[in-house]
């Protein structure tokens, strides 16, 4: 069975050095009180649940899948399942970042990110359960009504009841303007929708009493495209009573019409709810809907993106564990294990080079996921408005950039670790061909890579002229300005002073050639992405260089080996994996004629 083992030192580390979480925290007053000892003891029980509850389940849960009764349209989850998620509510989990008001912990957005990336780690399927309802509850939170909020809150922060969200449908996929559902108002304030929404995750199960689907659907008057999309929410049984006293009604006019067959993800229902006349009940603005919906949508790709950094870890330490265990070959320098008929395969070059990459990439990941948790927490709870600002550019800069570099990261990781063991990655006992499995879906949902990829060079950095961008430039000069002169930190600061004055000026290129011609845009935009990407894992990996190398100076032949081991990895991420931004510089700047001209019918 797959092994897993929290990251706690590395957890704390990314926290309490590199970020001062607990100081930028209790500058905010809902976190007044907070301190190192109580985000330790969260994230090491947290960890205890993920290795212990998720982890032993995963396998099975894979194997077994959900099944699908067609008399009843009810799906039942994979053994264990449930009992798992009873103890998960029974702890407190589900509510760990909700609001005290609606029975939830109160706790910051990056102590549930630290969560989100073991609960991946361990049990992917399982854990987008608990993940969407988070979702549910935090749009329902912005954009619902007292009598809303009053209602469903209290039941999703206590995971009685759990969240969906319903976007798209069979003829349109990610372009949601041509959905089709509809929705008719009644004479009591309510709406009766109907249609049908497919890929619709956590859709039925048997986890929780109900469940509360976000619907996107159309009024009879509303205009066509993105402007024409109103939110419902669409409970799977109509509660009775309010607030936390409510309980679940008659069953709604709505049903799953089954259960896609996957690549991964088995133990999660992904399913096609059919709605016919179901009740609903407006969220937010008539016409509007769609930026409501984005704040479930932008933080499932934040966490879409962790799923990533969680299947990279998993990934990485049962490589790690399997390279230092099974004997092939012989070192090409010397025989390293003369008591044995072979070496160890960690002793090989390319065997190191796949196990440093999935390091590298977690190690980064983390760093820059866990700031851009921070990121969240400031701008919805920090006291200075323009703190709260800078915060909410931050994320919005960033979203992108955690789903689609993140999750392809994780993809390659997990495919390179998969490698690690040969033939026996390839074989189900090891549970590498799992990760691999599961790790391609995120690819995928939430708007696949290519749409973040535009989503980056469109909206977020060309759009506002770069605004965005040129703060997050700000605070890596600031960088380069402070560690520039230092010559321990010249490895560093050189590259990442080169990526940033090279983003720069193809930032400017691209703007120039997509003003002429849209398409040259659409064309680089993969590109750009990756390019952007390495230069923000540059920039925090230059950041953890310094703060490893001062540790070294200061404690010499005592230095803790955590610091080494940082170091050398920071020196592996600058030497062996950034030096992939000179292809995508290129073929960014190779233009859209290369892909545009071929005409179609020759394909």
């Amino acid at each position: 069975m797959p092994i897993y083992t929290p990251p706690l030192r590395d957890q704390r580390f990314v926290m309490h050095e590199l970020l001062g979480a607990v100081d930028e925290l209790k500058a905010m007053p809902r976190y007044a009180d907070i301190d190192a000892d109580t985000v330790n003891h969260v994230i090491e029980e947290a960890g205890k649940f993920c290795a212990e509850v998720l982890l032993p389940i995963n396998a099975n849960g894979d194997a077994e899948g959900c099944a699908y009764d067609p008399s009843t349209h009810a799906v039942k989850t994979p053994r264990g399942f449930r009992e798992a998620y009873d103890k998960f509510r029974e702890a407190g989990w589900q509510g760990l970042a909700a609001e005290t008001e609606y029975g939830g912990q109160g706790l910051p957005h990056l102590l549930q990110i630290a969560l989100y990336e073991m609960q991946y780690s361990t049990n992917q399927s399982w854990a987008m359960y608990p993940g969407l309802t988070v979702g549910a509850y935090e749009c329902l939170l912005v954009h619902g009504t007292k009598e809303q909020k009053d209602l469903y809150l209290p039941k999703l922060a206590s995971g009685e009841w759990t969240g969906t969200m319903c976007l798209t449908e069979p003829h349109c996929g990610t372009d949601l303007g041509m959905l089709r559902t509809k929705a008719e108002p009644q004479a009591d304030g309510s709406y009766k929708l109907t249609g049908t929404k497919i890929f619709i995750s956590s859709g039925e199960h048997d986890l929780a009493d109900n469940i509360v689907h976000l619907v996107l659907a159309r009024l009879p008057d509303a205009p066509a495209g993105t402007k024409g999309i109103s939110l419902f929410v669409v409970p799977k049984f109509v509660p009775t009573g309010k607030g936390a006293q409510a309980k679940v009604g008659a069953r709604n006019g709505l049903h799953c019409g089954g259960i896609e067959e996957k690549m991964g993800i088995h133990g999660n229902s992904t399913c096609q709810i059919i709605m016919d006349g179901a009740s609903g009940w407006l969220v937010g603005a008539p016409n509007k809907g769609l930026n409501a919906m984005f704040v479930m949508m932008n933080g499932a790709r934040l966490a879409v993106g962790v799923q990533g950094l969680g299947i990279t870890e998993a990934a990485y330490q049962n490589a790690v564990a399997y390279a230092r265990d099974r004997i092939q070959g012989r070192s090409l320098s010397g025989v390293k294990n003369p008591d044995k008929p072979a070496d160890p395969i960690i002793v090989h070059p390319d065997v190191r080079k796949m196990l440093l990459t999935a390091r590298a990439y977690a190690e980064g990941g983390r760093a820059f996921a866990y700031w851009v948790a921070l990121a969240a927490d400031k701008q919805l709870h920090h006291p200075d408005e323009t703190v709260r600002k800078d915060a909410a550019d931050t994320m919005a800069l960033m979203t992108p950039i955690v789903k689609a570099f993140m999750t392809d990261n994780g993809f390659q990781c997990a495919s390179q670790c998969m490698q690690v063991f040969g033939g026996h990655g390839y074989v189900r006992q090891q549970g590498m061909e799992q990760l691999v499995r599961d790790a391609r879906i995120n690819m995928i949902y939430e708007g696949t890579n290519t749409i973040q990829a535009l989503d980056l060079i469109g909206r977020k950095v060309l759009m506002d002229n770069g605004a965005k961008l040129k703060k997050f430039g700000k605070l890596v000069q600031a960088f380069i300005d402070e560690h520039g002169t230092t010559p321990a930190m010249n490895e560093f600061v050189t590259p990442l002073a080169d990526l940033g004055d090279k983003v720069t000026k193809l930032t400017m290129e691209l703007g120039m050639k997509a003003f002429q011609n849209q398409d040259e845009a659409g064309a680089a935009a993969v590109d750009y992405l990756r390019v952007v990407g390495h230069l923000v894992y540059a920039y925090f990996w230059a950041k953890m260089a310094r703060i490893a190398l001062t540790r070294i100076e200061r404690d010499g032949d005592k230095v803790d080996p955590f610091y080494t081991a940082k170091l050398a990895t920071a020196r592996f991420y600058f030497q062996r994996l950034l030096p992939e931004t000179a292809y995508h510089i290129r073929a960014a700047r190779s233009g859209a004629k290369n892909l545009m001209e071929l005409p179609a019918d020759l394909f």
